[in-house]
């Protein structure tokens, strides 16, 4: 609307050119933009009884409008041209009167800024918004190859992480392993050098519980009486030993409760010249298996010892420690430490079963 207003104030401000007779002159009206130009329509009031219309540029160059057409509800005659930007900017219309040889015309001067154009700034504006739309898609395309690479890397870190767990776990694994091997390497050594110094025991008849029955050979022992507990009946070596190392083993098969160790020299004396069945609860130093479990002198519990069958015996008399060991797994029971006066003798007491209790050789080890 504001165009079309300008437009027609420019007409009526147009230069009017009458060439010859008399009568109105054209009207230019701004129809409508139209075809990327203005569309200018060219009236007259005037009923003309033969007429033609002329349409020419700012150059005076004919230029080619729509047929004359004539409405005679009207009594107008008309005809349409569309003016594009850069053809000049004006435009003039004359129609001329063949019959009275007369003419009128009308000139119209549009702006450039009337009509519709392109601005340099919209291109400049798709090429940035196009600019921009690659830059965001590159950008999200960037971003999801690092999102998928940061994803794998992260995969890969995660199983990096569980390999080195597993080494870890397989090195600790080893490592306790190695130490097992190592402890038990050592205590393989340490029994060995403790077989070494092996000793030929014998019972004494003469200095036994009442209650016990010893072999020919005198070297086992049982329980004579299976009425009563035997527990606390006891017999002494007939050897004694004053100092350094000896060892001895022991057959203690299935028996549920039995009782090894060393008593001094003052309390076997008192036992062989004793008529009664009292048992030393003081000066004798021992390891006792009884309802499963395995006690040492001082009422220390030996752990994680399973029963065994055969119970190796070290006396260590310049170190005061008496040792115990399991000999078919050559692992140690435990240790007894007291200081030793005089010479000390080996002691056996079996259970109330009647089995045999008894010392065996010592066999070389392979």
């Amino acid at each position: 609307m504001e165009l079309t207003a300008a437009i027609f104030i420019l007409v009526l401000a147009s230069r009017l050119q009458p060439i010859a007779g008399v009568g109105h002159d054209p009207l230019l009206v701004v129809d409508d933009y139209e075809d990327g130009g203005i569309r200018l329509k060219c009236l007259s009031e005037r009923l003309f009884s033969e007429a033609q219309l002329l349409w020419t540029n700012s150059r005076g160059d004919n230029i080619t409008g729509t047929p004359l057409s004539a409405d005679t509800s009207t009594a107008t005659v008309s005809s349409s041209i569309i003016l594009k930007a850069g053809s000049g900017n004006s435009a003039s219309c004359k129609i001329i009167d063949k019959q009275l040889k007369t003419s009128t015309e009308s000139s119209v001067a549009i702006a450039d800024v009337f009509f519709p154009s392109t601005s340099p700034w919209l291109a400049a504006f798709v090429v940035i918004l196009l600019l921009s739309i690659f830059l965001v898609l590159a950008a999200f395309y960037k971003i999801r190859n690092n999102n998928k690479e940061i994803t794998r890397a992260e995969k890969a870190r995660e199983q990096i992480q569980q390999d080195i767990d597993k080494l870890k776990q397989k090195l600790e694994e080893q490592k306790t392993r190695f130490q097992k091997e190592n402890e038990d390497a050592k205590k393989r050594i340490e029994f060995r050098k403790a077989r070494s110094n092996a000793v030929n025991i014998t019972l004494d008849q003469k200095c036994r519980h009442p209650n016990l029955c010893i072999s020919n050979d005198n070297r086992r022992v049982k329980s004579s009486n299976k009425t009563k507990t035997a527990l606390k009946a006891m017999v002494v070596a007939t050897e004694g030993f004053p100092g350094k190392k000896h060892y001895w083993e022991v057959e203690v098969g299935n028996q549920s409760q039995w009782e090894l160790g060393v008593v001094s020299e003052k309390i076997r004396n008192m036992i062989m010249n004793s008529t009664g069945n009292s048992f030393p609860e003081d000066n004798l130093f021992s390891l006792q298996y009884s309802q499963g479990k395995y006690i040492l002198t001082g009422g220390k519990d030996v752990s994680d010892c399973k029963q065994c069958r055969v119970v190796g015996v070290l006396l260590d008399v310049e170190n005061a420690e008496l040792s115990f060991y399991n000999v078919e797994e050559m692992s140690p029971l435990g240790s007894v430490y007291f200081e030793f006066t005089g010479k000390q003798y080996p002691f056996f007491s079996p259970d109330s079963s009647g089995e045999w209790l008894g010392v065996r050789p010592v066999k070389p080890q392979t």
